[in-house]
This record gives structure tokens, sequence and C-alpha cells, in this order.
């Protein structure tokens, strides 16, 4: 895949700016982290091992996408120097006690793998082997790696790609110890070798020869097998409605005087409750803070999805993605203070600086909190994945002084520029009596058919974002998230109008809420399919990471129902203006 221009240009910049070596010269390594290779985010600092430490470990500062990605980079003991080949050198000798055996026996059988990182380049490996062979009976050796080969290739004055093997050693045994401590030598060899590859294309070269699997496999015939049958859902439910309407239409706008006395003496149908099918919905504060949360994570996934199309950021670079979505959602929640507090004014609302207040606090308190949960038990932890104080401080400060203010300046635009409602049809004092309605015209069941719809529309592509999220899975074809992302929409709008213009038909008028909640519950469904990943698709284990996948899945579906009840909602709002508007009344 050719790269794009914009992100040729930042390659070229890197070049520039990059590090030139000289013959000899130290190159900067560092040691990062380790965790369970199956549970990607259970990630701690490497020197948390019984490893070859230094007296005094010094420490490298970080971006604030590299702390949220876990990273904690500290010096390495290793000497690495440009160019200079060694074989089996010393590093350290270490006495294991029988407490650091057990600790490394449990590291390798939970397959513990480890982060270095060279000039920028992440290096990884496996702590040690495990091997288990046989039923009856059953050979369960544990092995330690004590030696590293480190494979370095150069272009000029540059480095290009590293990687680290244990070819041509053999691992100890950590079985059957009587003896402690345990003295092991930790020894390591260097490997120079010149390459034609350019400097820009190293990330390129990098990631095909990864640690990690290359490259994720799509099953172009699925994705395609969705996408004809959600347009043809699309456009059944689309020629359906046009019909009905079309003789909804003739019925109701009859220009006869005969017809139209006999028809009003059995008049039904969602003609007859025009007057009371724009009476403001209850709660009109929280809805329109749902509305204006729903448009900023809208705006912010189509953000996201054409800054990953340009090549602007990797998912799998350190800290990348992460500090766009906290920079994006911070620079967009002025999105979610205008389209509130202008949906807030259209419904009569008065107390708008309230509206904004909880327009800023329904996303950003339920993230707190769950975010502090899974913070603490990653504290309790001792993992890398617990932000430090500062950080938390840095992020704390980025919503107070970007994000709610962004939130206060385009609610006073939204509520400034925003003129009433223009319902198309006067609504009387007294509310009219909602007849009985059957089942399946219940809550529950348009949550069931509004909510299994989309997500029938996603099935398919959502393996490959979990894949991606929460494995080891690179994910690189954005332009297919994108296509899948507008049909996602699109179905939405589609099952949204013709929901609701069947509960209008049976003289309900109470759409507003219905047509939020009905659509919104396909985050139910993300959440049922998201139980099945973890137990059926993946090999996570343990407390920490079952609480960090779900807590997060928790905001996640949180987030799907906030956007698409958002969608549903416009699009039944635009649906029913549309047909109350060419209705004729007495």
């Amino acid at each position: 895949m050719k790269n794009y221009s914009i992100q040729l240009m930042l390659l070229a910049v890197i070049s520039v700016l990059s590090t030139a070596y000289k013959d000899s010269e130290q190159i900067p390594m560092f040691v990062n982290k380790v965790g369970p290779y199956f549970n990607p985010h259970e990630t701690y600092h490497y020197y948390s091992l019984p490893v070859c430490r230094p007296d005094k470990v010094e420490h490298r500062s970080l971006t604030l996408g590299e702390v949220l990605d876990g990273d904690r980079m500290a010096k390495a003991m290793y000497d690495v120097k440009f160019k200079q080949s060694i074989e089996n050198s010393r590093l350290c000798t270490v006495e294991l006690s029988q407490k650091d055996v057990t600790e490394l026996r449990s590291a390798i059988e939970d397959l513990y793998y480890f982060e270095f990182v060279i000039d920028d380049l992440p290096v990884r490996g496996f702590i040690g082997h495990l091997e288990e062979s046989g039923f009856l009976p059953h050979k369960h050796k544990v092995r330690l790696w004590t030696h590293l080969n480190f494979h370095l290739e150069y272009n000029n004055d540059k480095i290009i790609t590293a990687n680290a093997t244990t070819t041509g050693h053999k691992p100890i045994l950590l079985e059957d110890i009587t003896e402690f401590p345990l003295k092991v030598e930790f020894t390591y060899s260097t490997f120079w070798k010149s390459t034609n590859v350019k400097f820009e294309d190293r990330l390129t070269k990098n990631k095909a020869d990864g640690f990690f699997p290359k490259s994720l496999e799509i099953h172009w015939l699925s994705i395609l097998n969705s996408i004809v049958l959600v347009f043809l859902l699309i456009g059944f439910v689309v020629i359906i409605l046009m019909r009905v309407l079309r003789n909804d239409f003739a019925r109701y706008n009859v220009n006869d005087e005969d017809a139209m006395e006999d028809f009003q003496q059995d008049d039904y149908g969602w003609k007859i409750i025009h007057s009371d099918v724009f009476r403001f919905p209850p709660y009109r504060a929280l809805l329109s803070s749902i509305l204006g949360n729903g448009c900023q994570f809208l705006t912010l996934c189509f953000g996201i999805i054409i800054m990953a199309l340009l090549g602007l950021f990797n998912v799998h670079r350190h800290g990348s993605m992460n500090t766009a979505a906290v920079l994006l959602y911070a620079l967009t929640c002025c999105v979610s203070g205008y389209v509130s507090n202008s949906m807030y004014k259209q419904l009569n609302g008065e107390r708008w600086a309230w509206n904004l207040v909880l327009t800023a606090s329904l996303f950003s308190v339920p993230f707190f909190t769950i975010w502090s949960v899974v913070n603490t038990i990653a504290w309790s932890y001792q993992s890398t994945q617990a932000l430090p104080f500062t950080t938390v401080l840095l992020i704390i400060l980025i919503w107070l002084f970007v994000g709610f203010p962004l939130t206060v300046v385009g609610g006073i635009f939204g509520k400034n520029w925003t003129s009433g409602f223009d319902a198309p049809c006067r609504t009387k004092n007294i509310p009219r009596e909602i007849p009985a309605t059957a089942w399946y015209r219940s809550y529950p069941a348009y949550m069931i058919i509004g909510g299994f719809l989309p997500f029938s529309a996603i099935s398919v592509e959502l393996y490959y974002i979990f894949a991606t999220l929460w494995g080891r899975e690179p994910y690189t074809l954005y332009g297919i998230l994108l296509v899948v992302f507008v049909i996602l929409l699109s179905v939405t709008a589609s099952m949204s109008i013709a929901l609701t213009y069947f509960q209008l038909s049976a003289e309900n008028y109470l759409w507003w809420w219905r047509s939020v909640i009905s659509l919104g519950s396909t985050g139910i469904f993300v959440f049922v399919y998201a139980v099945f990943y973890y137990h059926k698709r993946s090999n996570m284990s343990g407390f920490l990471q079952s609480v960090q996948f779900f807590g997060y899945t928790v905001l996640t579906c949180y987030i799907f129902f906030l956007m698409l009840g958002t969608v549903s909602f416009f699009a039944s709002l635009i649906f029913v203006k549309y047909i109350y508007r060419y209705l004729k009344m007495d």
C-alpha cells in the first residue's frame, strides 16, 4: 500500500530530525515493560522482574501518549554501539532466591514478553520458554532465556531495524532446584548489517518484521455480503415507506367534502395525533445533553477515521492514538455544547447554564468513575497501566481549561444562533389519551428490533475492531471501516424512521425518547458480543484484564448508545416534520 502524501511529508520531516550516529557511538537503549502475551493491557515495568538492573534506575521522560499506552522506559544496562558487533558479552550475574525463581516461573508460564526500545524502535521477545508435551506422563518444563542476540540494520549513519532473538543459546531449566540462591549469568550479542532500506521506510520495515502478527486477515466476502444485505434492507424500508406514505397522503389529503365527512367519522392513523405529536417530552435537558454528546462522538469518530486514512497516526504506534483521542475529545466539546443548547432552546428550555453542566458531565463523569476503578485496581497490581498522578492532573487540566470552556463557548453560540422549534402543527393544551397497543409495539420489542439490525450490519467488522483494540492484530483498512460506519448510521436512520412511523400509526405520539432508546439499544447487543468475544474468541484472563476489558467496554457501549440514539432521533425528527408539513389540516 502506497503512503499518502501527508504521511510522506511527515516522514520526510522525521528523517531530517532523526539521530545520525558515528561509528562506535553509544546507542540509546531502554527497557520498557513486560506482561502476559494474551493480556495486551496488563503490563508491568521490566525491572519488576528479578533480572539484571542497575544500582540506580534512570527513567526516560515520556510523552502523554506513551504514558497512556503503559510505557515506563528506563535506561538499559546493555552496551550497544553503532556498527560495533560483539558476541557473548556479559551483562550481569543475578542471584535468584526461591521467591525469585517462583516469580520467573509464573511469568514464563503466563507467556510474559518483554519490550525494549532501541533508537525509538520497539524490540520484543519472550522471557522464557514453556515446554509441555505428552499426556501420561505429562511433561511440564519451564526454561529461562539468559542470552539475547540483537540484530540491527543500518543505512549510512541511521538505524533502520532492530530485533532480538535467542538463536544459538539454550535456556536454563527452572525445575528441581535444590540449592539457593541460584546464580544465573545473563549475556548478550549485537550484530550489525547494512541495508538499502531508506530511513523514511523503516516504520514499514519494522512492522513487516514485527514480533506481533503481521497483518489482519479480512474476510472480504463476509464484509461484502453484509454490505449487500444492508443496502437491500435500506432499499426495502425506503420503498415500503414511500408506498405506504403515498397511500396515507392520498387518504388524508382528500378534497371532496363528502368523502372528507365520511373519513372524519372514522378518523384514525397518524393524522389524528397531529395536535400532540410535537408536544415536548419530559427531561428536555437530559435529552438535549444526549444529543449534544452524541453529535460530539460522531464528529470524533469521523475525525479519527479520516486522520487514519491520511496516515496521521497508527493504532499500534506508541501512544499516537491515545494522544489524538484525548486532544480530539477536548477540541470537539464545542460541538456537544452547541447542539445541546441549540436543541434545549428549541424545546423552550430556560436553565441553559445547568444544561451545559449536564452536557459536560454526561460522559466525563461515567468515564472518570469507571476509569478510577480500573486505575485503582491497576495501581494495586503495580501495573504500568496505572497512570501517574501528574498524568491524571494533566488530563484533568486539559478538560478543565480546554474541554469545558469549549463546551460553554459552543453552548453560547447554540443558544444565540437558534430560533424556535418551527413545528408544522399546533399543539393542544390537553394531551390526547394514547390507546393500548400490542406487545410487539412495546418498548422492549422496539429495542430488540431497533438494536439488532444495526448490530447485524457491523457484526463482521466488530470482530476485527475487537481484535485490534484487545489483541495483537494491526488494523490498516480504514477505508472499509469508514464504509461500515456510514452503513451503520444509514441503517440506524432507516430503522428509526420505520419504527417511528409504526408508532405514530398506532396513535402513540410519544416518539421523542423512544426514537433515542430503540436504536441506542444497539449498545446492549455490542456488550453481549463483547462477553462472547472475551470468553470464546480471546485468550485474555485474570482479574486485572477482565476489569479493564469490561470497564472500557461498558464505556464503548455507552458511546454507541449516545451516537446511534442521536442519529435515530434526528432521523425521526426530520421524518415527522416532513409528513406533517405536507399534511392538509382541517
